[in-house]
């Protein structure tokens, strides 16, 4: 590598969101420089040599290259899946395609300069997946619900979930995020129906808002399906969760290097635990003791056996969902952003303890020296074993039916826009 002895970050992001200001704050934090930000707009505009723009930043430092989110910046949606309201439902398919191509372009043009990706483009392109991250997952063993084959609208929704025995399904934009589309499907004898979903219909569309609400006739979640199945679904059996408190949960666990680092309790009374949508951070302590030892021992290794299907990434967020009688575990979602945890330092025993997430991967990245372009800070870390070590750190009543009633009052319905990667980002 050339230049000064001490590296330097370049973040693609977005200038001034929350994720690019923590990680700088944990680069100076570290004794780094202040990250040059090239930002989202610049690269997606750039037909080719996205990094153009800060060569001089190049040429200088011992340079790591760090992708971030895309963000909630209307401007980086509208390159990205066209035109129109960044709230609405829909243009997952064409959103991706534009962001693996400009992920291609970035992983070229910084091996043509020799800096190091901090996070291999190949494995952010599978978790922007819901279908390949399911499958890798699945493949090597990692407990996921069972997923239906391919639908192409509500029709073949419903012959497939008769097919199976399937009364209660998750269906899922296969490239959403933040639950924008994800619709937590019921059926009963009768003709009863019941879709829960922050999806909300106006005379221009579906648009997401953070308010959950029910469709309960066929006509209109036969309409909602078959709105969002052109950019293709994903559908998995409803998983039973475990409840404290009446509310039911799930684990968003930041794994860095290889070791669950981090780990947030997410509650609510809706299917959906996210957090925009009227969740909240439940109590970490209290799940622990619920699961003993042995079982929260058993989550992180799940976890960690998540992770490392993506060894080219420094740092994933797994979304992990606890059965009911606390004995079982599945993976709802892999998150390549699934980092912005604020305020959240990491868990008893390792070796993120005190660190916030971002100060952590500075940690976790700066211990890798000799790292490729290619494998970056992804598959190794801070330690020898850090499964392991991670591993070693650290009320039983049933998911019921809900409503789907209004569980953020005070925005009234307002539209949002899908907010990449961000903690709410699983919704199962």
């Amino acid at each position: 590598m050339r230049g000064a002895t001490v590296p330097a970050f370049l973040v693609i992001g977005t200038p001034g969101d929350r994720r690019t200001e923590l990680f700088a704050a944990a680069c100076r934090a570290s004794g780094l420089p202040e990250p040059r930000v090239v930002p989202w707009t610049d690269v997606l505009r750039a037909t080719r040599d996205p990094l153009a723009g800060a060569a001089a930043h190049l040429d200088v430092t011992d340079t790591l290259v760090r992708i971030d989110s895309p963000g909630e910046d209307a401007n980086v949606d509208a390159l990205l899946r066209g035109p129109g309201n960044p709230a609405r439902v829909g243009g997952g398919a064409r959103w991706y395609r534009t962001f693996v191509q400009a992920l291609t372009r970035i992983r070229a043009d910084a091996q043509r300069r020799g800096a190091r990706l901090v996070g291999d483009v190949d494995d952010i392109a599978v978790m922007f997946d819901k279908r390949l991250c399911h499958a890798r997952l699945q493949a090597a063993g990692v407990p996921v619900p069972d997923a239906l084959p391919p639908v192409d609208g509500y029709a073949q929704l419903r012959d497939r979930m008769a097919e199976a025995g399937m009364r209660r399904v998750f269906v899922k934009p296969a490239h959403g995020s933040s639950a924008s589309g994800v619709i937590a499907l019921q059926t009963a004898p009768g003709g009863r129906i019941k879709a829960v979903t922050s999806a909300a219909r106006t005379p221009d569309g579906y648009v997401n808002s953070l308010r959950v609400r029910s469709y309960e006739t066929e006509r209109d979640v036969a309409h909602l399906v078959d709105t969002l199945a052109p950019d293709g679904l994903h559908v998995e059996r409803w998983f039973p969760k475990a409840a404290v408190n009446g509310r039911v949960f799930d684990l968003r666990v930041v794994v860095i290097a290889g070791e669950p680092t981090h780990a947030v309790v997410r509650m609510s009374r809706s299917p959906m635990t996210n957090l925009h949508l009227g969740g909240a951070r439940g109590d970490l302590e209290a799940v622990r003791r619920a699961l003993g030892e042995h079982g929260w021992r058993r989550a992180l290794d799940v976890c960690a056996q998540a992770a490392a299907c993506f060894p080219g990434s420094g740092m994933v967020g797994v979304d992990l969902m606890v059965g009911i009688g606390w004995r079982e575990f599945a993976v709802a979602e892999v998150n390549a952003f699934g980092d912005l945890l604020p305020r959240l330092t990491g868990l008893p025993g390792t070796f993120a303890e005190g660190l916030d997430t971002y100060a952590a991967q500075v940690r976790a990245a700066l211990a890798r020296p000799s790292a490729t372009p290619h494998d970056a800070a992804g598959s190794g870390g801070p330690s020898e074993d850090t499964t392991a070590r991670g591993a070693r750190t650290a009320g039983t009543e049933g998911e019921r039916d809900v409503s789907g009633r209004d569980v953020h009052e005070a925005d009234q319905g307002r539209p949002v826009a899908p907010m990449h990667g961000e903690v709410s980002a699983c919704a199962t």
